[in-house]
């Protein structure tokens, strides 16, 4: 039940991937033979279907080895290019660390970031971002807005339209790392207003190591200084020989969510409320954490995330045994220090350490809802009554 840190290949895009890597293993490179033929064709093939499905064109895809290489290369990309312009970038307090790191990188080398805050927990907002403090941030000098589509840890979905619009009126780009939320609620980046997007497939039942950025190549065109160099693949915007048995694997599967949405969707929200309302009934003093469950639009369909009090929370995660949970971002699981995230919507540390993300997916069951609840309920009264006998 960490479908948010990745997901398991579904079969049927193996199916597809499969021939790529022993009977279609061309270079797309190679354009004086069938093998280079075959698979510039079957990329093409897969940048069409992508493009199209998110609103964009063909042209307007690049791609990488994943999310964090896309958001890299938009926000450094970006900050580069139009550094004449400005050197003033704005994003949120609740990114992930692929977008806090590199814009920690670029204060290190003289730009300005400003971090905003979300609505504090408590809300039924809890994690929002109102669109009066992007306004109030953005300056004369600010070059790019980045904001997360839906949140990794909390689930939360941010109101990019309304974002896209404000910054379209200032003149500013905004950039969306969409990793969580491509192919698992509806997104077009005409509607939403962006001029940069990242995904990655392997948070879709696609493959690791690979992934997308939408680069807007009209109204306005953005431009953006290369990260990688060498035989300018990717129209010079991403050097390095193209992953095709993964880009193949990233349109299939991209292609099988769109076509199970709106079921999956359903199936997901009734799997998450049966989730929180069994530990609900089991466990006292549970905290939702993040945005209230009520609101389709408002937050992921397959993320909860719940703090329980009294319980310590390392000794919480050990006692998990089979029950695949996390307790943040799987990204920054070598970092001690407690979510950043849960720390951005006012809970104290040891609230945060004694939480629990849980990201049901496309191969989750009643049955494995219902062993979670007895796991983690088993779990917590155990170091409850130990806490209470120490």
């Amino acid at each position: 039940m960490d479908n948010q840190s990745t997901t398991r290949v579904d079969p049927r895009v193996l199916e597809v991937m499969l021939p790529y890597f022993s009977e279609q293993y061309g270079n797309t490179g190679s354009t004086s033979h069938v093998f280079g033929w075959d698979a510039k064709k079957a990329v093409d093939e897969a940048r069409h279907f992508v493009a199209t499905a998110l609103g964009a064109t063909d042209r307007e895809i690049v791609f990488t080895s994943g999310a964090t290489e896309s958001n890299n290369l938009a926000l450094r990309g970006v900050a580069e290019r139009q550094r004449r312009r400005g050197n003033h970038l704005v994003s949120v307090a609740t990114e992930h660390k692929a977008i806090l790191d590199p814009l920690a990188r670029l204060s290190r080398r003289g730009y300005e970031i400003t971090l905003l805050p979300v609505v504090p927990a408590g809300s039924p907002r809890a994690g929002c971002l109102d669109l009066e403090r992007v306004a109030d941030a953005i300056r004369d000098d600010t070059v790019l807005v980045s904001v997360m589509l839906a949140n990794n840890e909390i689930g939360v979905v941010q109101q990019l339209e309304q974002i896209g619009k404000l910054c379209k009126e200032r003149g500013v780009l905004l950039h969306t790392d969409a990793t969580q939320a491509v192919g698992k609620i509806g997104v077009n980046v005409e509607e939403l207003q962006v001029d940069l997007m990242s995904f990655s497939a392997h948070k879709i039942y696609g493959p690791k190591g690979v992934g997308a950025l939408y680069v807007r190549r009209r109204a306005p065109q953005v431009r953006l200084e290369s990260l990688i160099e060498g035989g300018g693949q990717e129209a010079g915007r991403r050097s390095g020989t193209l992953n095709v048995s993964g880009i193949v694997g990233l349109a299939t599967a991209l292609r099988l969510c769109l076509d199970e949405l709106t079921d999956e969707s359903q199936r997901l929200f009734g799997l998450r409320q049966q989730l929180h309302d069994g530990l609900k009934t089991n466990i006292d003093d549970m905290v939702l954490n993040g945005p209230s469950l009520d609101s389709s639009a408002m937050r992921l369909p397959g993320n909860l995330n719940c703090s329980f009090t009294y319980v310590d929370g390392e000794a919480l995660m050990m006692s998990m045994g089979d029950l695949a949970v996390s307790s943040g971002s799987a990204c920054t699981s070598a970092n001690p220090e407690p979510s950043h995230v849960l720390r951005a919507l006012g809970l104290g540390d040891d609230q945060s350490r004694a939480s629990l993300r849980f990201g049901l997916g496309r191969f989750n069951t009643t049955e494995e809802v219902d062993f979670a609840v007895e796991i983690v309920a088993e779990a917590v009264r155990r170091l409850r009554r130990m806490s209470s006998m120490a």
